[in-house]
C-alpha cells in the first residue's frame, strides 16, 4: 500500500466521522427546530378571526372589530406569534435563545405568553406605567424582568427602554429582539392577519380608524385595505404628547397608543388623515363605549372611538359610509386607571388647562 494510499485512507477516515457527526447534530436540530414549531402553531385555532360587530350611530354604519378575543386578550398576539414563528423558521431562534423585547403591555404580555408555552426565555423591558396586573404576571411567567425608571428626553421612556434593550443584547448570549418598531413581520402579521379579515367582511368600506404605537398594525392592515378598496380614507389615531406624527411631547400615562419616537413601520403606512386625542377624552371615549354598547375596552380602543365622533361630527356624509375601527384589548387592564374614577380625577389634574375634563 502506497504512502499516498494510506494518505488518502486516514483523510477519509478522520473526516467521516466528522461528517456523521454534523449530519446528526443538524439532524437534532431540525427535530427541536420541528418540535417548538408544531407546539406554537397549535395555538393558531385561538389567534385571529376575531368578531366584527355593528354598533349604533346616527350619521354611519359603525363596526367594531373585537381583537381582544384573541388569546390574551389582545391584537398584540398576532404579531408576537407571527415575529417568533419566522424567527424559529428562519433558524434565528432556537430552543437555546433569549427573547428580548421593549414593551409594559399587551406585547409582551402575549410574547411571555408564547415563550413560556414553548420553553423560550423571556425578558420584557417594562416602565412605571405598566399596571400592576401585567407586571405580576410578567414578574411571573418571563425567565427575568428588566424595568427602567427614567423618563427620556421627550417625557415618555421608550427610548430608554430601547436603550436597556441594546445593553441587554450586547450581554447575553443568543439573545434576540423581536423588536416589534421595525420587524417586517410585524407587518406581514396584520397585512395577512386583521387586513385579511377586514377585507373579507366588507364588499364596501369607506373608512378605518386605526390607533398607532408600533406602527406595525396600520401599515399592515392600511396596505392591504387600500389593495381591495382604493378609496378607502385611512385615519390614524394617535395620542396627544406622542411625537409619530409631529405632537409635542409630554407626559402620557395610558399606555398601548402612541410613541416617544417615529417607529419606521409608520413609514410604511398608507395613512390619509391624523387624529391627535387628548387622554381625558380617551377616558371619555371608553366610558361612552361601554355605557352605550356594552363594550368593556382598552385605551386605544377609547381613543379611536372619539376620534370617529369628533371626525363625523360637523361632517355632511353622503350615501352612509361604512366605518370600521379596531379594539386592541379589553378593559381589565385599566380597571385601576382608566376605570378608576380617583385616577380620572388625578388625570384630569395632570393636563393642562386646554384639556376638557372628562365627565363620567
Amino acid at each position: 500500500m502506497s504512502f499516498r494510499y494510506k494518505f488518502y485512507l486516514k483523510y477519509i477516515r478522520k473526516n467521516i466521522y466528522t461528517y456523521l457527526s454534523l449530519i446528526i447534530f443538524l439532524d437534532f436540530n431540525q427535530e427541536r427546530k420541528q418540535i417548538m414549531l408544531k407546539k406554537l402553531e397549535s395555538l393558531e385555532r385561538v389567534i385571529g378571526n376575531t368578531p366584527m360587530i355593528k354598533l349604533e350611530h346616527e350619521k354611519i354604519n359603525l363596526y367594531a372589530k373585537l381583537e381582544y378575543y384573541n388569546l390574551m386578550n389582545s391584537v398584540k398576539v398576532r404579531a408576537a406569534y407571527h415575529i417568533l414563528k419566522s424567527a424559529i423558521n428562519r433558524g434565528e431562534v432556537n430552543e437555546n435563545s433569549t427573547i428580548i423585547e421593549s414593551s409594559s403591555g399587551n406585547f409582551a404580555v402575549a410574547l411571555a405568553t408564547l415563550c413560556r408555552y414553548i420553553g423560550l426565555k423571556f425578558i420584557p423591558v417594562i416602565d412605571p406605567n405598566i399596571n400592576d396586573s401585567y407586571e405580576n404576571f410578567l414578574r411571573a411567567t418571563s425567565y427575568q424582568v428588566a424595568n427602567v425608571d427614567e423618563r427620556d428626553e421627550t417625557g415618555g421612556y421608550l427610548l430608554t427602554r430601547l436603550n436597556k434593550v441594546k445593553e441587554l443584547l450586547n450581554t447575553i448570549p443568543n439573545a434576540y429582539w423581536t423588536n416589534q418598531y421595525n420587524n417586517a413581520d410585524n407587518f406581514e402579521a396584520h397585512y395577512q392577519g386583521i387586513g385579511g379579515e377586514i377585507s373579507n367582511d366588507f364588499k364596501q368600506l369607506d373608512y378605518a380608524f386605526i390607533g398607532v404605537s408600533t406602527g406595525g398594525t396600520i401599515a399592515g392592515v392600511s396596505t392591504r385595505l387600500k389593495e381591495k378598496f382604493p378609496n378607502i380614507k385611512i385615519i390614524a389615531v394617535d395620542s396627544q404628547g406622542s411625537i409619530i406624527f409631529g405632537d409635542k411631547p409630554r407626559k402620557r400615562y395610558i399606555p398601548g397608543i402612541g410613541a416617544s419616537m417615529i417607529p419606521g413601520m409608520v413609514k410604511k403606512a398608507l395613512i390619509d388623515d391624523v387624529m391627535i386625542v387628548p387622554e381625558v377624552h380617551t377616558v371619555a371615549g371608553c366610558y361612552e363605549l361601554f355605557n352605550k354598547h356594552a363594550i368593556f375596552a382598552g385605551g386605544s380602543s377609547g381613543t379611536s372611538y372619539y376620534a370617529i365622533q369628533k371626525y363625523f361630527e360637523n361632517r355632511d356624509v353622503q350615501n352612509t359610509p361604512n366605518v370600521v375601527f379596531l379594539c386592541p384589548d379589553n378593559g381589565q387592564a385599566y380597571t385601576s386607571t382608566i376605570y378608576n374614577v380617583e385616577w380620572v380625577e388625578w388625570l384630569n389634574t395632570q393636563k393642562s388647562v386646554e384639556d376638557q375634563l372628562v365627565s363620567l
